[in-house]
C-alpha cells in the first residue's frame, strides 16, 4: 500500500514497517517542501497503530546530500525547520532506521543522527562539511554527534569537514551496520528487530538523551581544541564556533544546546566569510554553464590522450588522465628527458603508495596505461593531445604545426600555454576549430584549476567535450577568452608590477609578502615566484618585451629580470628574492642591494614609510581593476568565474570569496577612490591607476559586481 503525502515525500508500508521516501532530485536536498512532507508522513505514522517501525530512505542516486543552501540567503529559515522535524522523529516513540547510500552530507547526516540506527551501503560517503562554507552543523550535529562518538572525534570530524567512508563511520560509531547490497531489506529487518525489542520492554535509544562525556570536556580541553584551529583572521571562525558549540553541549541541557547551536549558526550564516565561501560554492558550479552551448550536445569521445613534453608539467598533466583510467602517450624529443619524465611519474605514484593513498595494484594499473615515445607520429591515434612544451612562442608554434599534421581528424589539440595567443597557435596548427587552450596549474596533478581558453574559431563541441573531460579528471574548469595571460595571469601582471615597484621604493620582499599573507593570501608575490621559478617569471616578461606588449618604461619588472641574470632562480638554486636553507626563506641583503642599485639607475625615490595598508592596496586593487576590465571585454563570463580562478589557482583566500567578491565587501567606490589617490601620488602616465569603466560605473551607481546580470 502506498499513500502519497507530497510530491517530495511519500509513506508506504512493508508489513508493520512504514517506509518514508524523500524524492527531491538531484540530491534530495532538505527544502521546506521536503520538511513539510516529512512532517506529514511522521504524523500519519504516529496515527497508524499498525506501523511499529520506520525506515527513512531516499529515491534516486543518493540519500539526502545536504540542506537547500539557497534558503540560507533568506532572512529566516521557512518553517518547519530542521530541528522541528528531528524533534518529532525522536518523540515518535517508534524506531526509525536510516537507509544511507550515495553522499550523506550536512543536513542529511544530521537527519540520520535523529534516527535510532543507521545502515549504509559500503560505497557511501558521509560528512559534515559545513565548515567549508564558513558554517557549522546547524541542525543538531554539534549536539548529537558528540553523544554518539565522543567529544574529540566529533570535533575533529566537524572541524575538518571531510567525508569518510561507511567503513570509517562504522568504526567511529555513528553507523550501525554496513552492507554490500539489499540496503532497504537490511534496514527494514533492523527496524523490525528494534520494534520487537521495544515490545519486549527495551527502551529506544534516542540520540539526544545519550549521556555526554562531561568529565573529558574540561575548559583546558576546549581551549586546546580552539587553539588548534586557524586564527579568526585566517578564516578560523567557523571551526572555533564548532568547538564552542560542543562545549555548550557539555555545559547545557540538550534543548538549550540546540538553541545555542542555532544562534551560532545564524551568526555564521550572516558573516562575510560564510557569504564569500557560499559565493565560491555556487560560482564553481556556475562556471560549468557556458553561454551558447546547447544542452545535451554530443561530445567527442576521449579514449586516449597525448602529451607533448615530459617535463614536470607534462608528467603532472598525464597523471590526471591516468588517474581517471585514460591511457596516455607522452612525447619528448630527447631520450634522456623522456626517461626522466617517466621516472618522475613512477616515483610520484610509488610515493603515494608508500603513504597508503594507492595500492600496489593501482600503481601498476596506472603505469600500465602510460607510454613514452620520441616520435610525434605516435600521437596519431589520440583523441586529445595537449602540448606542454617550454613557454616560448616559437617553440609552441613549431609543436602546434606538427600536431596539426600528425593528429587524426576530429582529434582535439590543446595548448598548455599560460600567456600566449591561443588564436595564433590555433591558426598555426591549421585546425583552429579543433584547437583551444588547457592551462593547467602547477603541480598539475594536484591543483584543481583548469583555465579552458576558447579561441575565436573553437568548435562549440570541442569546448563542451573539454569541459566534460575536465570534470572527469577532477578539475574545476573556468572558460576564458583569448588575451595575454587569460584571466589569472593577466590580473597577476598589475599585482607583480606593484610588488616590484614597492621593492624599488624601499619595501623588502619579507614586508611585502607578510602584508599580503596577513590578509589571507596563501603566499606573497616573492615567495610565489621563488617557488615557481624566477627564471620562469622572467621568461614571461622577456616574451612580452619581444612581442612589444610592455609599456614604454625601462624600469618595468626590472628586478625579476636582474635576479634571473644573476642566476637567482628561486628555491631550485637556493636563491631568488630570498636565500634558502632547504625550503626556509631567509632575507638576503644581496637582494636589498640589487633593489637599491636599480632604484638609483631608474630614478626611483626610496622611502622608509611604506605601510602594510599601502602594500595591500597597491598590489590587490589594480588586480581587481583588471578583473573588471576582463569582465567588460567578455574574457570572463561572470565575476564568479574570476573568483574561482583566483581562489583555486592563485591562493586567494576562499573565505574572502575571490577578488571580485572581496571588492564587493570593500565597496567599488572605496577601491575607485584609492586607485585615483595613488594616481595622484605616483603619476598615471601609463593609465595604471585609471579605474576601469565598469568599476567606475559600479562606484557611481553604488552597485556591486554581484549585481551584474
Amino acid at each position: 500500500m502506498s499513500s502519497l503525502v507530497t510530491s517530495l515525500a511519500t509513506l508506504s508500508k512493508n508489513g508493520s514497517t512504514g517506509i518514508i521516501e524523500i524524492n527531491n532530485p538531484p540530491v534530495n536536498a532538505s527544502s521546506q517542501k521536503v520538511r513539510q512532507g516529512m512532517m506529514e508522513c511522521l504524523r500519519l505514522v504516529a496515527e497508524d497503530k499498525a506501523i511499529t517501525s520506520v525506515v527513512l530512505t531516499c529515491a534516486g542516486r543518493t540519500f539526502m546530500a545536504g540542506a537547500d543552501i539557497s534558503e540560507f540567503d533568506l532572512p529566516e529559515l521557512p518553517r518547519p525547520d530542521y530541528n522541528e522535524v528531528h524533534a518529532v522523529m525522536e518523540a515518535l516513540g517508534k524506531p526509525i532506521v536510516a537507509a544511507l547510500f550515495g553522499t550523506v552530507l550536512g543536513g542529511g547526516l544530521e537527519l540520520s543522527l535523529s534516527c535510532q540506527a543507521r545502515v549504509a551501503l559500503a560505497s557511501t560517503k558521509l560528512g559534515l562539511p559545513e565548515v567549508k562554507l564558513g558554517l557549522l552543523p546547524g541542525s543538531g550535529g554539534t549536539q548529537r554527534l558528540p553523544r554518539l562518538i565522543g567529544l574529540a572525534p566529533a570535533i575533529d570530524f566537524m572541524t575538518a569537514g571531510n567525508p569518510v567512508s561507511a567503513a570509517q563511520a562504522l568504526k567511529m560509531g555513528f553507523i550501525d551496520k554496513v552492507v554490500d547490497d539489499g540496503l532497504l531489506e537490511q534496514a527494514t529487518a533492523m527496524a523490525q528487530a528494534l520494534a520487537e525489542k521495544q515490545a519486549a520492554g527495551e527502551p529506544l535509544r534516542v540520540t539526544s538523551k545519550l549521556p555526554i562525556d562531561k568529565a573529558s570536556g574540561t575548559p583546558a580541553f576546549f581551549e586546546e581544541y580552539r587553539n588548534k584551529q586557524a586564527p579568526l583572521a585566517k578564516g578560523g571562525s567557523a571551526a572555533r564556533q564548532i568547538v564552542r558549540c560542543v562545549e555548550a553541549a557539555c555545559e547545557q541541557s540538550f534543548e538549550d544546546g540546540i538553541i545555542f547551536e542555532r544562534t551560532a549558526f545564524i551568526d555564521r550564516k550572516n558573516s562575510a566569510d560564510s557569504r564569500a565561501l557560499r559565493h565560491l560554492f555556487f560560482a564553481e558550479r556556475e562556471a560549468t554553464r557556458i553561454p551558447g552551448l546547447a544542452a545535451g550536445m554530443e561530445l567527442r569521445p576521449i579514449r586516449k590522450v597525448g602529451v607533448v613534453g615530459a617535463g614536470t608539467m607534462g608528467g603532472g598533466i598525464a597523471m590526471n588522465f591516468l588517474n581517471a583510467g585514460i591511457p596516455v602517450t607522452i612525447i619528448d624529443l630527447n631520450q634522456e628527458a623522456l626517461q626522466r619524465g617517466l621516472g618522475i611519474v613512477r616515483k610520484n605514484y610509488e610515493a603515494s603508495a608508500a603513504k597508503g593513498r594507492l595500492t600496489a595494484d593501482q600503481v601498476t594499473q596506472r603505469l600500465g596505461l602510460f607510454h613514452g615515445a620520441l616520435d610525434m607520429a605516435e600521437l596519431g591515434d589520440c583523441d586529445l593531445v595537449i602540448e606542454a612544451a617550454f613557454e616560448s612562442l616559437e617553440i609552441k608554434k613549431s609543436v602546434c604545426k606538427q600536431l596539426g599534421a600528425v593528429c587524426k581528424p576530429g582529434a582535439i589539440i590543446a595548448s598548455n600555454t599560460s600567456t600566449l595567443d591561443i588564436d595564433l597557435l590555433a591558426e598555426v596548427s591549421g585546425r583552429p576549430a579543433d584547437f583551444l587552450g588547457m592551462h593547467f596549474f602547477s603541480p598539475a596533478n594536484v591543483m584543481r584549476l583548469l583555465e579552458v581558453v576558447r579561441g575565436a574559431k573553437t568548435d562549440p563541441q570541442v569546448l563542451a567535450t573539454v569541459m566534460a573531460i575536465a570534470k572527469k579528471i577532477g578539475k574545476s574548469a573556468v572558460v576564458s577568452g583569448v588575451c595575454f595571460g587569460f584571466i589569472g595571469n593577466r590580473m597577476l601582471e598589475g599585482y607583480l608590477r606593484e610588488a616590484e615597484l614597492l621593492l624599488l621604493e624601499g619595501a623588502s620582499p619579507a614586508q611585502i609578502d607578510g602584508a599580503i599573507e596577513a590578509i589571507g593570501m596563501a603566499m606573497g608575490p616573492h615567495r610565489m615566484i621563488d617557488m615557481a621559478g624566477v627564471d620562469v617569471a622572467a621568461k614571461v616578461v622577456i616574451e612580452q618585451d619581444k612581442a612589444g606588449a610592455l609599456p614604454n618604461d625601462p624600469s618595468y619588472r626590472v628586478v625579476v629580470r636582474k635576479l634571473n641574470e644573476l642566476g637567482r632562480h628561486g628555491q631550485k638554486t637556493s636563491a631568488g628574492y630570498y636565500r634558502y636553507q632547504g625550503r626556509t626563506a631567509i632575507e638576503d641583503d644581496a637582494v636589498w642591494k640589487v633593489c637599491e642599485e636599480l632604484a638609483q639607475k631608474y630614478g626611483v625615490k626610496r622611502r622608509d614609510n611604506i605601510s602594510d595598508k599601502e602594500i595591500v592596496e597597491r598590489c590587490l586593487y589594480p588586480l581587481i581593476n583588471e578583473g573588471a576590465r576582463i569582465l567588460e571585454e567578455g574574457i570572463a563570463y561572470r565575476p564568479g568565474d574570476v573568483d574561482v580562478v583566483w581562489a583555486q589557482g592563485y591562493g586567494f583566500p576562499a573565505y574572502k570569496g575571490g577578488p571580485m567578491q572581496w571588492a564587493d565587501e570593500i565597496g567599488p567606490a572605496v577601491i575607485c577612490a584609492a586607485l585615483e589617490g595613488y594616481g595622484r601620488q605616483f603619476g598615471n602616465a601609463h593609465g595604471y591607476w585609471t579605474p576601469s569603466p565598469l568599476l567606475a560605473k559600479l562606484a557611481t551607481q553604488h552597485r556591486h559586481f554581484s549585481d551584474l546580470p
